[in-house]
C-alpha cells in the first residue's frame, strides 16, 4: 500500500465498514498508476478533490491538476465547471484524465469518453474506476453499473487503447463489502437497529479485516467470476499508430 495518510491510507475501523474496502482498492489502483501520469491531469467527476495531492506528489510527475464537475453539487467549487455532457478544454490541451467512480452517474458514458478522449493528448492516459457491488447513491443520478465487456467496447468506441483492465475485489472482498454495508446502512434508522449497529460493528471489524486479507483478484473475467469494481487504464494513440 502507498505511504503517507488521507485518501491512500483509509482505516478499517467500526464506523467505516461500509465505505473502507471500496476506498483501498481505489487507491491501490490509482497509486500503481501514479507514475504514467504526467503534466496536466483533469479529473472529471472531481467531488472533494481527494487525489489532487497524489496526483501532484511523486511518483505521478503531473504539474498541474483541474478537478471538473457540475456547479451545483454538494461537495463544493470545482476548478473548472462543466454540464455532465461536454467539458470546457480544447483538443488535446490534458495528459491525462482520472475517472474515478463516475461513469455510473452519467446517462450517455460513451460520450464523455469521446469527450476525455478529444482533450487528452496522444500518448496520454485515461484512468476509469467503476463500481459494481454497490447501493443505489446520489438517486436519481445513479444511471448504470457496467461489466468489464461493456467498460472494453465503450472505451474502444472512444477510440481509446486499453492498456489493462482489473478486478478491483473478488468473491471475499464482495462478500466482506456486502457486510459492512449491512451492519452500517441496513442497521440504521430505528433505535433497535442503531443499537444493533453498535453491537455488531465491532465483532464484524476482525471479521471483513480476514476476508479482505483473503481476497484474491481474479484472472480475466469469465463466466461465475465475481467483482466489486473495476479499473482501467486506457491510452489515447499517436496519430502514426
Amino acid at each position: 500500500m502507498a505511504p503517507g495518510s488521507g485518501p491512500f491510507r483509509p482505516r478499517l475501523t467500526p464506523a467505516t465498514l461500509d465505505t473502507w474496502l471500496v476506498r483501498r482498492s481505489i487507491a491501490k489502483a490509482l497509486w500503481a498508476n501514479l507514475h504514467r501520469l504526467s503534466g496536466t491531469v483533469l479529473d472529471v467527476g472531481c467531488g472533494f478533490k481527494p487525489y489532487r495531492g497524489p496526483v501532484l506528489a511523486s511518483p505521478s510527475r503531473a504539474q498541474r491538476y483541474v478537478g471538473l464537475d457540475l456547479w451545483c453539487n454538494a461537495y463544493g467549487l470545482p476548478d473548472l465547471a462543466w454540464d455532465g455532457r461536454s467539458i470546457p478544454l480544447s483538443d488535446g490541451s490534458v495528459d491525462g484524465v482520472l475517472l474515478t467512480e463516475v461513469l455510473e452517474h452519467c446517462t450517455d458514458p460513451g460520450s464523455v469518453l469521446s469527450e476525455c478522449g478529444r482533450v487528452l493528448r496522444p500518448g496520454g492516459i485515461v484512468f476509469v474506476t467503476i463500481p459494481f457491488l454497490w447501493p443505489l447513491h446520489e438517486v436519481p443520478r445513479d444511471e448504470q453499473r457496467l461489466t468489464p465487456f461493456a467498460l472494453d467496447r465503450l472505451l474502444r468506441t472512444a477510440g481509446l487503447v486499453i492498456v489493462e483492465m482489473k478486478a478491483l475485489g473478488g468473491w471475499d472482498a464482495a462478500l466482506a463489502q456486502m457486510l459492512g454495508l449491512w451492519v452500517r446502512r441496513r442497521m440504521s434508522g430505528t433505535a433497535v437497529k442503531r443499537a444493533l449497529r453498535t453491537v455488531l460493528s465491532p465483532l464484524l471489524w476482525p471479521v471483513i479485516a480476514a476476508l479482505s486479507h483473503l481476497d484474491v483478484l481474479p484472472h480475466g473475467f469469465h463466466e461465475g467470476t465475481m467483482i466489486t469494481g473495476l479499473a482501467a487504464v486506457a491510452t489515447k494513440p499517436s496519430t502514426s499508430e
